[in-house]
């Protein structure tokens, strides 16, 4: 295999291609495969409000944006897990309206689901969206601390934000989650190259902000905060040869450290239906889940 241009050396059109995933779909064109998400996205939330019980725009914060949706099986055992799920769109895009398709096949297994927003940029800055997912977790875990395990699952920036939380220096929090599990899908871990593209122009962030929000940069606070957790770190056949890379790498970094770590390359996926496809029981992914969880 021909190794791959560092990002570095990289003309800023091609830079702009690696990171624009629409551009790597193997179904439909760039504009129609973000439509079609979207759809599916609002779809799958749509259906999961009907089927389980719900407590929407739940604060965790004090913030216009500091809500979150919980998804609840209709049953009363207190043998529950909790997913915490973390949208993507660039740090800019989606919101929870559009992040409670999951629930479908979990609430069956007695699994809660709490879909979370934060300040898209460019409201939120790169430090503070970070810091509102950290917060978010610590509300989860002090309003639901009963459960029998939680668990992160992130798509694409939810992925690298996910990725952030197992990166926490919990001592500055009155609490220490014990996070027994994350799905890592098809995110970014290494901010350094976005700094050079045109999904920047509203984070606008400096090296120095992208290098202290990349998990890549900080493997070892993984080991001193979430050194039991099981992680999953998933990327679609068809995303971009740069987020292929970045998965893959993440992946050899936390083996490296010794972390519970796999890397699972989906087949037949690109970007966007490697999540969307999480509506169904049968799925790959949401087996792996549910496994994870000692639910499958």
């Amino acid at each position: 295999m021909a190794k791959m241009t560092h990002w570095q050396d990289m003309e800023e059109c091609e830079l702009d291609r690696q990171y624009s995933p629409s551009r790597w779909s193997h179904r439909l064109s760039a504009d129609d495969v973000i439509k079609a998400h979207v759809t599916a996205l609002k779809d799958g939330t749509r259906r999961a409000r009907g089927l389980a019980q719900t407590l929407l725009g739940v604060p965790y914060g004090e913030g216009e944006g500091e809500k979150l949706d919980v998804y609840m099986p209709n049953s009363t055992s207190l043998d529950v897990s909790l997913v915490i799920y973390i949208h993507g769109g660039y740090w800019q895009f989606l919101s929870k309206e559009e992040s409670g398709f999951m629930a479908i096949p979990m609430f069956e297994k007695g699994v809660v689901v709490a879909a979370v927003d934060y300040d898209l940029a460019p409201k939120g800055n790169m430090d503070l969206i970070v810091s509102q997912i950290r917060r978010s977790v610590v509300s989860v875990m002090q309003q639901y601390s009963h459960f029998r395990g939680l668990y992160l699952c992130g798509h694409s920036a939810g992925a690298h934000l996910a990725a952030m939380v197992l990166s926490t220096d919990w001592s500055q929090y009155n609490i220490t989650p014990q996070i027994n599990g994350a799905l890592l899908v098809s995110g970014i871990y290494d901010l350094l190259p976005i700094t050079a593209t045109k999904v920047n122009e509203p984070l606008k962030m400096t090296e120095e902000v992208a290098l202290r929000n990349s998990p890549m940069a900080l493997v070892p606070q993984v080991v001193r905060s979430s050194p039991n957790c099981h992680i999953v770190v998933a990327v679609a056949e068809h995303d971009s040869p740069e987020f292929r890379k970045q998965s893959e790498e993440y992946y050899k970094d936390l083996k490296k450290s010794g972390l519970n770590v796999s890397l699972e390359d989906v087949p037949n996926t690109d970007h966007f239906n490697i999540i969307e496809q999480m509506t169904n029981e049968e799925y790959h992914l949401t087996q792996l889940l549910l496994k994870m969880m000692g639910r499958s």
